[in-house]
């Protein structure tokens, strides 16, 4: 399957520079997915797809334009190399803009296991989603609910370039979730668990996501209201990894080169305790955004973003490390119809030393979080207001639920005020313990 996309990418190189190209680069992707949706027993909606796709950039000189296209026979190559570069005739130059080196390019060696054999078909992907939402409505309290679903996906990629890069791989993702409804009346509130992975033997059990995500709803039932104040916080580790998210945002080199960062002057300062550090790495067995090259053809590599509280990088692309002047870092994504742009892979912050019981234990009055709405978030400013849910904490102990508070701040500050506890699970792509946050407002009644 891979070889037949390269042959395809590199048919479209040969035609790129046959046309007047100077340079160019191709991307080629065969895609299929099974999705799966169960409501009250029923079976709702049954969706497969395949897809296969090629994207091409050519280089005019200094201009440079990107097409994609999903008619690929002869003529329909042919079609989508003349208009990328009469359309590359007429950009504008860009000074940064270009191909990797020949020693900036390479694929890393390490064994990934991105790809299952064993992906599920439809009989197992609606077992499992019958499964967890049996598992959640078993839960006393839950009322009924709001869906059940499965998905598998297997995505083949090959990327050719004219810089001598040439390389494949393909990779699988597969995962359930449930969602579910407690309370009656004006007091229902609903919550959900997933479980994703690559190998479905990294799953967790259908029994045991319906079971979470039951119980957590039931947990929510008639919630509190509570005044404003400035209290300790508390991040439950299924949202903590937005705050990593943030931090991703705020470093990616784009976003600094536009000068549109609120860490745009923070690079090798610290910005968080000496406690914290956050790694990301690419090349992660069965990691869920792992890949063996990026999108320009380079390696990339296990680095740590953030050590001891320092932040040590950007994440750089070609185009915006030579905006800055620094060395890419691997880290460029590309899609079909865009340029690559700086993005990240696996990132987890480090776990810490205490149990997430001892991060509370202490807080006379304070809020555990376990829901965050809206983005309320200003990547120039670091100003964060999000809407949010969970529970008061009163005397070290989780007292009853809340809803409709505020919680704000700077991240800024919310970095620097943070204590990570030992509970590290991997569950996306962007990953972080449970976390307390000293000092943050909360907006209430």
């Amino acid at each position: 399957m891979t070889a037949d996309l390269l042959e395809l990418a590199s048919d479209l190189l040969r035609r790129a520079k046959k046309n007047g190209a100077d340079a160019a680069d191709a991307i080629a992707v065969n895609r299929s997915d099974t999705e799966v949706g169960i409501r009250e027993a029923k079976l709702e909606s049954l969706e497969q797809a395949e897809s296969r796709e090629a994207g091409l950039r050519v280089f005019v000189g200094q201009s440079s334009a990107v097409i994609s296209g999903s008619v690929l026979d002869a003529a329909g190559l042919e079609r989508m190399v003349e208009m990328a570069i009469a359309m590359a005739r007429l950009a504008p130059p860009d000074p940064y803009a270009g191909l990797a080196g020949r020693a900036e390019i390479g694929v890393s060696a390490a064994a990934l296991d991105l790809e299952a054999r064993d992906l599920p078909g439809v009989p197992q992907l609606e077992q499992w989603s019958r499964e967890a939402e049996a598992a959640a409505l078993a839960v006393p309290g839950v009322a009924k609910s709001s869906g059940s679903g499965a998905s598998a996906t297997r995505r083949s990629i090959a990327l050719v370039t004219s810089n001598g890069f040439s390389a494949s791989y393909a990779r699988t993702s597969v995962g359930f979730s449930t969602s579910v409804i407690a309370g009656s009346g004006t007091s229902m509130e609903r919550d959900y668990e997933y479980s994703s992975a690559l190998h479905p033997q990294d799953l967790k059990s259908p029994a045991e996501v319906g079971r979470i995500a039951g119980e957590r709803a039931a947990k929510r039932v008639n919630p509190r209201k509570i005044k404003s104040q400035s209290v300790p916080l508390v991040y439950d580790r299924r949202i903590s990894s937005s705050l990593v998210g943030h931090l991703i945002s705020g470093i990616l080199g784009s976003a600094v080169a536009r000068k549109s960062s609120f860490l745009q002057s923070s690079l090798h300062q610290i910005i968080m305790p000496e406690s914290i550090t956050i790694v990301d790495d690419p090349h992660m067995v069965r990691g869920l955004a792992s890949h063996p090259f990026d999108g320009e053809g380079l390696p990339g590599a296990a680095s740590n973003l953030v050590e001891n509280g320092r932040l040590l990088s950007w994440l750089l692309d070609l185009h915006s490390a030579r905006q800055l002047g620094l060395k890419p870092t691997g880290h460029a994504a590309r899609g079909m119809s865009n340029p690559p742009s700086p993005s990240s892979s696996n990132v987890y912050m480090k776990p810490g030393t205490v149990d997430p019981r001892a991060l509370i234990q202490d807080i006379k009055s304070g809020v555990f979080i376990t829901e965050l709405i809206g983005m309320g978030v200003n990547m120039v400013t670091g100003d964060y207001s999000r809407g949010a849910a969970g529970f008061w904490i009163e005397n070290g102990e989780l007292a009853y639920p809340v809803s409709e508070i505020t919680v704000a701040g700077n991240l800024k500050d919310i970095f620097r005020n943070m204590t990570p506890a030992n509970d590290l699970e991997f569950r996306s792509a962007a990953n972080a313990p449970t976390i307390r946050i000293e000092g943050m407002t909360i907006a209430g009644s």
